[in-house]
């Protein structure tokens, strides 16, 4: 009976700070960081199951050993019984009662569940000999919804609606996994509108980002008006009329502050603004929709379960619901918020701004077109255009949109020297640094 015998966790961040790669309002100086995981088995074949959470520096030790903690729910198990029986594994996770009390199902231990679950299906999708995208396309609708737990959630989507979803989406897999493997999934750019870039590094990137085939681009705003009406000013005179353009305030107002600050952003035409404010004020977020429209309210890379996005939509609080492949408890749960979003008609647009969110994201998202949704209209996956190098099996886009995944797992596995190189703190990068900063 094959086992999992090793669990074996990596503080991983990248000095992004240095260019201020990664800057918003929020967030003035964020060291991209991964808390990293391996799995390993017994079973002789190598493969390997990666998974992480992301964080941006300063606690991504904390974050580290809180995955460390999960390390005796799975040493020792059954490899086959856990993959055969995926959606029980995530509640053995997620309903522990001492691990439960730490949230119940937020915060760090949440996150750190998703990056083993994320893990599991990395090694799933690898024994399976293919993308994780395609492994979840692939399984019937009630294998779909096996994986989901709809506690909580039967006052908006039970069961039985979510096999409705799925059963409805079956007929036109085929055609639209052919589509997709010909044409990729649409994507929007971020790496222009980092808050941190001065006006000409903003301006040269919007050109490029439309040279490059996108049609969306999204700008950080927040820290002072005036500098975001310059820069959204500019930005819109670099894309021309046809673009669109988001703006991300992550988080950094109150509700009055907010409405009174996308209506002077307005005449540049903003397609949407994404967290306005709290990610858990649903009520907030309602009321900023009502006002600002006909700018969307688009939010979710913050938000911590199921059952806020659920009350989001039921709320009228979103036009775009925004999955984070890091954030909530892995797979398993975003299969949750996508069905949720398909049963309220709301378009899904992936965050996916950090180490590997990317890599991971797209996956779910082709998983939505071809077995959920069946659609991309308005719907973009987020992209950014770093550390993609560090991964053995990097996103590639191509004119505007992703080019669907062929290596088999979820393409979250580091390269082994970025994982000895960038390890905190005593990785080479981190050591060189700190020899520098000391001359």
């Amino acid at each position: 009976m094959p086992r999992f015998t090793e669990f074996e966790t990596y503080d991983v961040r990248f000095p992004t700070s240095l260019d201020l790669d990664g800057s918003d309002a929020m967030n003035a100086d964020p060291d991209y960081s991964a808390a990293y995981l391996i799995l390993r088995t017994d079973t002789g074949d190598g493969l390997e199951g990666h998974g992480f959470a992301f964080t941006i520096g300063r606690g991504n030790d904390v974050q580290t050993a809180a995955i460390e903690a999960l390390r005796d729910h799975i040493v020792g198990l059954d490899v086959d019984a856990v993959l055969g029986d995926l959606g029980g594994f995530w509640k053995s996770l997620v309903h522990d009662s001492q691990l439960r009390w730490l949230g119940p199902e937020k915060g760090v231990m949440h996150m750190a569940i998703g990056a083993v679950v994320n893990a599991v299906w990395d090694l799933a999708a690898k024994r399976a000999g293919v993308p994780l995208w395609k492994l979840l396309s692939d399984l019937s609708p009630e294998q779909i919804v096996d994986l989901v737990d709809f506690r909580y959630l039967t006052d908006a989507l039970t069961r039985e609606e979510a096999l409705e979803i799925l059963y409805a989406a079956v007929p036109g897999r085929a055609e639209r996994e052919k589509a997709l493997r010909e044409r990729g999934y649409p994507a929007y750019t971020t790496s222009p509108g980092w808050l941190g870039y001065d006006d000409a590094k903003l301006v040269r990137l919007c050109h490029e980002a439309v040279a490059d085939g996108f049609t969306q681009i999204k700008l950080k705003v927040g820290a002072d008006l005036d500098d975001d009406i310059r820069r959204l000013r500019l930005a819109r005179e670099a894309v021309g009329p046809d673009i669109r353009i988001a703006i991300d305030a992550n988080q950094r107002w109150d509700v009055a502050d907010a409405i009174d600050w996308i209506k002077a952003l307005t005449p540049y035409d903003v397609w949407w603004v994404e967290e306005p404010t709290s990610p858990d004020d649903i009520l907030g977020h309602a009321a900023i929709a009502r006002a600002i429209a006909p700018v969307r309210v688009a939010t979710g890379e913050h938000v911590q379960n199921r059952v806020v996005f659920k009350q989001l939509l039921q709320a009228e609080s979103l036009s775009f619901v925004q999955i984070d492949s890091a954030r909530v408890a892995g797979v398993n749960e975003n299969i949750a918020i996508l069905l949720l979003a398909a049963k309220f008609g709301v378009p899904v647009c992936p965050h996916a701004g950090g180490v590997g969110l990317c890599e991971l994201v797209q996956h779910l998202s082709m998983f939505d077109l071809v077995a959920v949704s069946g659609s991309t209209e308005s719907r973009v996956i987020e992209y950014v255009d770093h550390l993609h190098e560090h991964f053995l099996d990097p996103v590639v886009i191509k004119d505007g949109h992703y080019v669907a995944p062929t290596r088999p797992g979820f393409s979250a596995e580091l390269d082994a020297e970025t994982l000895c190189d960038f390890r905190y703190p005593n990785g080479k990068i981190w050591t060189d640094l700190e020899k520098e900063s000391a001359k």
